[in-house]
C-alpha cells in the first residue's frame, strides 16, 4: 500500500476497512470471486436498511465466471445513469439539479459504507499500456466479479513492480445506495477535479462504470488536452490479392462496431445473403469465392492520442482497452462466430460472462442466453474477451483509410414510410461526416440499452452518453480532427434494413469487401450520384464485388417498387427533421467557424455539392 498515492478520503477508508486486498495477478483476483476453490456458486447479497437484497448470482464454469443479475433492468446499460457532481462546465444532468441536494452527503455516506467492507483495490492503466493513465477500482470483496471484469477490460498493473502508483482516476463501487437513494435506478456519479476524476458506481452491471466510466475519464482527459477517444472498432483488411486497407467503424451501441471484425456470414451453401424482401420473402444472394482477412485493431474505444498522429493527413488510432466487452446476441447456435466461440469454449484462462446460462462445473456456451422475466432471451448477453486471445490482433497504432458510420435502420415502405432509406453504401463529404457524428442516431431496435425509442440520438461522435463535459467542445474536437486528417475518407453504412429489405449486417461486410478491393474510397466522381436526400451524400451508381453485381435497389432504395420516391421522400423528411432538432443544441457562439458554415448549409437545405465546397471531398 505504501506504493500508492491515495487521496485523503480513500486513505481514511483503507485505514478503517477490515481488510484491503491488492491482487498481485488476475489469477488471484479470479479466485477471490468464489472465496475458495470448492465453491461453485455464490450469491451477491447486500444489507439494505436491515433487509437482504439479492443483486446477482455468480457461477463457476469450466471456462470462467458467469454472472446473472436478478433484475432484467440490471442486464443492460441505462442511458440515463450519468450524473455530474462537480462545478466544472457540463451539458449533462447535475446531481444537485436532479435530486435537489448536494452530493456531499451521499459521498460521505459512500466512504463510510466502504470503510465497513472488506475491499479489493485493483490498479490499472486506463486507455492502454503505453499512452494510458494510472487509475484504480475500489469495490467490496463480495463483488470480486466486478473487480475481475475491470482487470480484464483495462491494463492490469502489478504494483509490486513499481515504486510509485498515483491514480488520476478512481472508480468506487457501492451497490446498496441504488436502493436507498436512487430508487432502484442505475446511477454513476462523476466528480472531476483538477488532478483527479472520481466515478461513484451505484450498480453492479459494469457497462456504465467499469466500461463506460473509464471511457468518460479518457474523454475528460482528451477534452482538456485536445484529442478524442472515438467510439469505434477498427481493423486492417487484407484482400485475397494482399492489398491492405484500414477501416474504422463508428456508431451508437448496436451500430455494427463488433461486426466489422467478423468474417462475412454465409448461408449453408456458401452464398452471401444480401437481403430478404419483408413483403414477399424473396431473397437476394451473391457468391463470393474469396473474402478478406480481418486483422482486428479495436472493438469499441479507439484512442486517437496526439503522440501517435502521423504527418501524412491520415488519422491514427490504437486500442484503449485490454479486453473487449463483446455482445453475443447474434450467436444463437453453434458455428455462428467460430473465433469467439473457440476462444470462449477452449479458453487458455478464465473468462467472465454476463447474461448467459451457467451451470457449476459445465462449460458456458455463448448461444445459451439467459431468459428475461418475459421468457425471451436477454438481448444483451456479453463476454469479456482479452484482446491478446483474438486471432490476428494488431498491437501497434494504425493509420485509417476509411471511416465508416453505422446506423440501425427500420423497414420502410410507401404504406409505412420511415427513415430506413439509406442505401448499402454512401460516400460522405467530410462536412456531412461531421454532421452524422454530431447527431449519431441510436437507430432501430437497439439491443444494448434500456429505454430505447424509435429514433433517438446519442450525439457527438456517438460517445456523448459517456462524456462529462460540453457538446460544443467535443463537436469542435471532431471538426479539428476532420480538418487535419484530409487523407481519410468517410462512408455511411446502414444495418438491419434497407427500405423493404431485411439485411442484418450484410451491408457492412459487403461494403468492407468492396472498399478493400478498391484500396478505400478510391473512385472517380462519375461513379457517384447525389442521393435524393442531401444529408446522405453520394450513392454508388453501380457496385460489383468479386465479380457479382449488387442490384441497384440496394444502393438507391427509391428504386424499390414498394417504397418508391414518394415513400423515400417521407423518410427523408423524417430524417432531416430529426437532424434539425438534434443539431440545434450546437448552434452556439463557441462552435468552430467551419462547423458554423456546415450548420448554415444544412439550415438552408444545401445540396451535397454545397457541403463539398465547405470541405472538399478529395475525389476527381
Amino acid at each position: 500500500m505504501k506504493r500508492f498515492v491515495l487521496p485523503e478520503e480513500l486513505s481514511a477508508v483503507v485505514d478503517r476497512s477490515p481488510s484491503v486486498i491488492v491482487p498481485e495477478n488476475k489469477e488471484t483476483l479470479y479466485e477471490l470471486i468464489f472465496g475458495n476453490e470448492h465453491t461453485g456458486r455464490i450469491d451477491v447479497v447486500y444489507d439494505v436498511e436491515g433487509r437482504p437484497v439479492h443483486e446477482a448470482d455468480v457461477v463457476r464454469c469450466k471456462n470462467g465466471a458467469v454472472v446473472n443479475f436478478t433484475e432484467d433492468y440490471m442486464r443492460r446499460r441505462d442511458p440515463d445513469s450519468m450524473r455530474i457532481a462537480d462545478g466544472k462546465p457540463t451539458d449533462k444532468p447535475r446531481f444537485e439539479e436532479v435530486y435537489g441536494c448536494s452530493f456531499d452527503g451521499l459521498r460521505a455516506d459512500t466512504f463510510r459504507w466502504l470503510a465497513t467492507q472488506e475491499l479489493i483495490l485493483v490498479p490499472f492503466r486506463a486507455g492502454g499500456h503505453k499512452h494510458g493513465y494510472e487509475a484504480a477500482l475500489v469495490c467490496p470483496r463480495n463483488a470480486a466479479f466486478f473487480a475481475f471484469a475491470m482487470a480484464q477490460l483495462q491494463t492490469f498493473v502489478r504494483v509490486r513492480e513499481l515504486e510509485r502508483f498515483e491514480p488520476q482516476a478512481f472508480i468506487y463501487v457501492a451497490p446498496p445506495f441504488r436502493h436507498t437513494f436512487f430508487k432502484g435506478k442505475q446511477a454513476v456519479v462523476h466528480c472531476r477535479g483538477e488532478k483527479l476524476h472520481e466515478v461513484f458506481a451505484y450498480n453492479l452491471y459494469p457497462g456504465p462504470s467499469a466500461k463506460k466510466g473509464v471511457y468518460s475519464f479518457l474523454l475528460d482527459i482528451g477534452e482538456r488536452e485536445g484529442w478524442v477517444t472515438a467510439h469505434a472498432s477498427a481493423a486492417r483488411i487484407i484482400t485475397p490479392y494482399e492489398n491492405e486497407m484500414v477501416m474504422m467503424h463508428e456508431g451508437a451501441s448496436g451500430g455494427g462496431k463488433s461486426e466489422l471484425l467478423e468474417g462475412v456470414h454465409r448461408e449453408a451453401d456458401g452464398r452471401v445473403l444480401v437481403g430478404e424482401n419483408t413483403i414477399s420473402g424473396t431473397r437476394h444472394y451473391i457468391s463470393m469465392s474469396d473474402t478478406c482477412t480481418i486483422q482486428p485493431v479495436t472493438d469499441d474505444m479507439a484512442v486517437c492520442h496526439p503522440g501517435i498522429q502521423p504527418a501524412n493527413g491520415k488519422l491514427a488510432l490504437e486500442d484503449g482497452e485490454d479486453g473487449w466487452f463483446v455482445r453475443v446476441d447474434g450467436i444463437t447456435e453453434y458455428g455462428r462466430d467460430p473465433m469467439y466461440e473457440r476462444i470462449a469454449i477452449h479458453t487458455k484462462e478464465p473468462l467472465i460472462f454476463f447474461n448467459l446460462e451457467g451451470v457449476p462445473g459445465a462449460t458456458c456456451l455463448l448461444w445459451e442466453h439467459t431468459l428475461d422475466s418475459t421468457g425471451k432471451p436477454c438481448s444483451n448477453p456479453r463476454v469479456i474477451i482479452p484482446r491478446r486471445l483474438v486471432d490476428n490482433i494488431v498491437t501497434e497504432p494504425v493509420e485509417v483509410d476509411v471511416r465508416s458510420f453505422g446506423v440501425r435502420m427500420p423497414p420502410s415502405t410507401a404504406k409505412h414510410p420511415s427513415y430506413g432509406i439509406v442505401g448499402l453504401l454512401h460516400v460522405l463529404p467530410p462536412a456531412l461526416a461531421w454532421l452524422w457524428r454530431l447527431v449519431a442516431p441510436r437507430g432501430y431496435n437497439n439491443p444494448s440499452i434500456s429505454g430505447d425509442s424509435p429514433l433517438a440520438a446519442e450525439g457527438v461522435g456517438s460517445y456523448w452518453p459517456f462524456a462529462t463535459g460540453q457538446r460544443v467542445r467535443q463537436a469542435n474536437l471532431l471538426m479539428e480532427q476532420i480538418l487535419r486528417c484530409t487523407a481519410t475518407r468517410y462512408v455511411l453504412i446502414p444495418n438491419q434494413n434497407i427500405g423493404i429489405y431485411k439485411v442484418g449486417f450484410a451491408p457492412e461486410w459487403i461494403a468492407r469487401e468492396y472498399l478493400a478491393r478498391r484500396g478505400g474510397v478510391n473512385m472517380r466522381m462519375d461513379r457517384l450520384t447525389p442521393a435524393l436526400c442531401p444529408i446522405l451524400g453520394y450513392c454508388l451508381k453501380d457496385m460489383k464485388v468479386d465479380g457479382q453485381h449488387i442490384p441497384p435497389k440496394f444502393l438507391r432504395p427509391e428504386l424499390q417498387e414498394l417504397l418508391g420516391q414518394e415513400g423515400y421522400q417521407v423518410g427523408a423528411k423524417i430524417l432531416t427533421d430529426f437532424f434539425a432538432k438534434e443539431l440545434a443544441v450546437y448552434d452556439t457562439p463557441e462552435l468552430h467557424p467551419v462547423g458554423r458554415q456546415v450548420l448554415e448549409c444544412f439550415a438552408k437545405g444545401g445540396s451535397v455539392e454545397d457541403y463539398c465546397r465547405i470541405i472538399p471531398l478529395g475525389l476527381e
